[in-house]
């Protein structure tokens, strides 16, 4: 069996585990990230960069290069309920310099973030590298077992950050103890072709059972299709028609190109789960992002809440792990530093999945009409400003405090 050794094993290649990767080696600290796949290159994961993760990158010297690869820009987001046009944020008076969210596909963000690392000799990425186990001694997580194309290797670590995202395999090789919260719904993905007369940015519609969330890639719409949890099985017995006639109900400027959902091949299911730990972590391990507390899609925010997670753990432990003293008392750091913002934001999308989405899914009750508190927010614009805050910047955006080593 292969053997390395770091002091920084960081289970998954998403945004959290790229990041702390990235960070921790500019500070200093030897860092392997473990990616299962050969390439970044998975459809159907968020897309969405918003302006406190692009503070992060300019604080790293990063956010002009970044701005330079092809993106798209939000600064309102609006929603269509039955014919009627709605804003519900608008970001262009947050308090800091990037007052957007950059569309890119999540592969271009991982392959910059890549590139960056690569900067640092201490940076060391292993691609289809499977973490299967952890390797624990006297009580202690110390490392991790990994299928490579060299063979079983054993990466001896300091520290085992589990990245890997809500499906965690060292979460739940680690025995620590979740809360699952539910969710009304399950997300159905799938593109269709955009055209110049479209627009940009997207949107949201909603309809009677369903609702569609329709993000701008250039030449082409991801569309997420929002529908009641567990109806999949149910949706896809109905046939393909019913589910094109569904779609261009909802939208009608698509309805022109819904023959371009082929076979239901095409069409992936994301299975929404709401869920966090009790604990993140033990002696020699520590969880973030989804790995710790997987979001609602609501708000697009998954990414940027795990960036920040990242964030908060380099600025913690670069130094402990540097000095090889890292203990569970700075791992309890972390969890402590990120949690309150963490609850916070799942307690907000609750709130919209219980008050909103889980009635608008809801095929039995009155005829959809929009909500209260949405009218308030359309019709008074100094409104819009609150969502735009908590979706942007988040309840505890965080900052690079370490300089590079």
């Amino acid at each position: 069996m292969r053997t390395l050794s770091v002091q920084a094993c960081i289970v998954g290649g998403g945004p959290a585990g790229m990041m702390a990767g990235l960070l921790l080696a500019r500070a200093g600290v030897s860092v392997a990230v473990l990616e299962k796949h050969q390439d970044f290159l998975r459809d159907f994961r968020g897309d969405t960069i918003h302006p406190s993760t692009l503070a992060v990158l300019d604080e790293l010297g990063l956010g002009d290069a970044f701005l330079t690869l092809p993106h798209r820009k939000i600064e309102t987001l609006t929603g269509v309920i039955a014919g009627n046009s709605f804003r519900i944020a608008d970001l262009r008076h947050l308090p800091t310099k990037h007052r957007f969210i950059a569309l890119i596909p999540q592969w271009d963000f991982l392959d910059f973030l890549a590139k960056a690392g690569r900067r640092y000799a201490r940076f060391r990425l292993l691609m289809q590298a499977e973490a299967v186990d952890l390797i624990e001694s006297d009580g202690r997580i110390v490392g991790v077992r990994a299928r490579t194309p060299e063979g079983e290797t054993a990466i001896n670590a300091d520290l085992v950050i589990a990245a890997d995202g809500r499906h965690s395999l060292m979460r739940d090789r680690s025995g620590l103890e979740g809360e699952a919260f539910g969710a009304p719904m399950d997300v159905l993905w799938f593109r269709l072709s955009r055209r110049d007369s479209d627009g940009e940015g997207g949107g949201g519609w909603f309809g009677r059972g369903h609702l569609l969330v329709t993000i701008d890639r250039g030449d082409y719409w991801q569309c997420a299709f929002v529908v009641p949890k567990g109806s999949d099985a149910a949706i896809r017995a109905e046939g393909l028609a019913a589910f094109r006639k569904g779609v261009a109900a909802l939208a009608p400027f698509l309805a022109d190109r819904v023959d371009e959902i082929q076979d239901f091949d095409t069409v992936k299911l994301l299975t929404v789960v709401v869920d966090r730990l009790k604990r993140w972590h033990r002696p020699g391990l520590l969880c973030i992002g989804d790995a710790a507390h997987a979001m609602s899609p609501i708000g697009g925010v998954g990414i940027n809440i795990a960036i920040q997670d990242a964030v908060a753990a380099a600025n913690l432990l670069a130094v402990p792990l540097r000095e090889g003293r890292v203990t569970e008392h700075d791992l309890a750091r972390v969890q402590a530093r990120r949690l309150p913002a963490a609850k916070r934001t799942q307690a907000v999308q609750r709130f919209m999945q219980d008050r909103f989405i889980a009635r608008v899914l809801d095929k039995s009750a009155e005829p959809l009409e929009p909500p209260l508190a949405l009218r308030l927010i359309n019709r008074i614009p100094l409104l819009q400003r609150l969502p735009a805050r908590i979706f942007g910047l988040g309840f505890q955006p965080e900052h690079v405090e370490l300089p590079a080593a």
